[in-house]
């Protein structure tokens, strides 16, 4: 932990999953680093401070850190960290406090960027403002700290979008860009594009309801049409391009980790914020409201433990320092060595939660059994029509010949379905990955 011995670290996303393991990480076991920035949104700082003590040292992950220091805690965390008021997605993080920006500025060694919108279909304007713009101006910052020796960026294995094989640890490019335009070209066109489609929307006085799902819509639209499958893999595909085209001589390290999971031992086993990729298929499957699945049989997902993630950040940080290596893409997933497939997963999932079931709200323990499975989505689409599609439109039918008896209902049904739907067409390129 040498890297962090009497450093000033700058950390962003302060309170996403893994920016709190690696703080409670850093904290434990390097209890000599200097100074931790958090930077936080909040209205004032009084706002951010109380968001600090409930979304990050509140939680659970920092029990062990607790233990430790006993009722020295909070003097040990007020000494060591500062919390920073401020937004990724504005122009110098957003941090108004001139004397405490101009402090940052000078004592900075080293900056995170754990700050992402990772929601697959978020309105494009806010998923654009936070993972692309906000690296920018990230990137931006760290360039203005006078002694700032590494910026790491952490990003997602994802950002190669639905391409097969081995994928490199390599820059991306930006496909599709016309007349070979430079990816700053292409953001500055997005952006113009975004911000007329906005105003358009605003002129029309349009409810804030319709003005979300149409921002959401372009971002897929944007999306699709340079080739990613949704807009959280392609802002932040954008963000890698438009780091290393911008980095100058700041030494940066990019990290692409696959679908992050519980931690496997540090601070201790299991522990996990939410439910997340996986184990949100899981959570849904142990309630018994998991009925069916789409994916291929043999393909492989990639999982890591959070902590293996922060692990691997802490390892690669110091390399890239006692190297003084300018560019670090590293790739932090198991499929090339520890491969596990659906089927296994569900067998396993079976077994467990057969031996351990979920309770419900009554306490009563929920069975759980087989679930019927397709691989391909043309035999999804067909079973969904048929299960699901016909009878909802025999009983909307059936409503309007009887006074509209069940129109609610049916509303309710169709609202479900197609919000379903739209779910299996958002994780589609996850369950039919197929890059190593």
């Amino acid at each position: 932990m040498l890297p962090f011995e009497h450093k000033t670290v700058l950390v962003t996303g302060a309170t996403g999953f893994l920016a709190k393991i690696f703080l409670e990480k850093i904290l434990r076991i390097q209890p000599n680093v200097k100074k931790l920035y958090l930077l936080l949104r909040a209205a004032n700082p009084t706002s951010a401070t109380r968001r600090f003590h409930d979304e990050v040292v509140g939680k659970e992950v920092f029990r062990v850190l607790k233990d430790k220091w006993g009722v020295n805690f909070q003097p040990f965390i007020s000494e060591k960290v500062t919390v920073v008021v401020g937004d990724v997605s504005c122009e110098g993080l957003g941090i108004d406090d001139f004397h405490l920006k101009e402090e940052i500025l000078k004592e900075t060694d080293m900056v995170l960027n754990f700050a992402a919108i990772t929601k697959f279909d978020q309105r494009y304007d806010v998923a654009l403002g936070t993972n692309t713009f906000g690296a920018l101006n990230v990137l931006d910052f760290s360039k203005k700290c006078a002694k700032v020796k590494l910026l790491v960026h952490v990003s997602t294995a994802y950002v190669y979008g639905e391409e097969p094989g081995l994928l490199m640890e390599k820059p991306l490019r930006m496909r599709r860009a016309r007349n070979n335009n430079s990816i700053a070209e292409v953001l500055n066109c997005e952006n113009e594009l975004l911000q007329n489609r906005l105003q358009e929307l605003h002129s029309k006085k349009l409810p804030h309801k319709e003005i979300a799902s149409a921002m959401q819509n372009l971002g897929l639209e944007r999306a699709k049409y340079y080739g990613w499958p949704n807009t959280y893999t392609f802002t932040k595909a954008m963000a890698e391009m438009v780091l290393l085209d911008s980095k100058g001589n700041l030494p940066l390290v990019i990290l692409r980790p696959t679908m992050v999971i519980s931690t496997l031992k540090d601070p201790f086993p299991g522990w996990l914020e939410g439910a997340r990729t996986l184990d949100g298929v899981l959570v849904s499957y142990a309630k018994g409201r998991l009925k069916c699945l789409v994916y291929k049989p043999d393909v492989i997902l990639d999982l890591i433990p959070a902590d293996m993630v922060v692990n691997a950040t802490i390892g690669i940080m110091a390399m890239a320092l006692a190297n003084h290596q300018l560019e670090l893409i590293y790739h932090l997933g198991s499929s090339s060595k520890n491969p596990i497939r659906l089927p296994e997963v569900h067998k396993m999932g079976q077994a467990f939660f057969s031996k351990d079931p979920w309770r419900d709200r009554h306490e009563k323990p929920v069975k759980v059994g087989k679930i019927t499975t397709f691989n391909s989505m043309a035999s999804f689409y067909i079973y969904m029509a048929i299960r699901f599609q016909l009878p909802l439109k025999a009983m909307g039918l059936l409503s309007k010949s009887c006074c509209r008896k069940w129109e609610a209902d049916h509303a309710d049904l169709h609202r479900k379905l197609k919000s379903g739907m739209r779910l299996i067409k958002l994780y589609k390129p996850f369950l039919f990955f197929e890059g190593m």
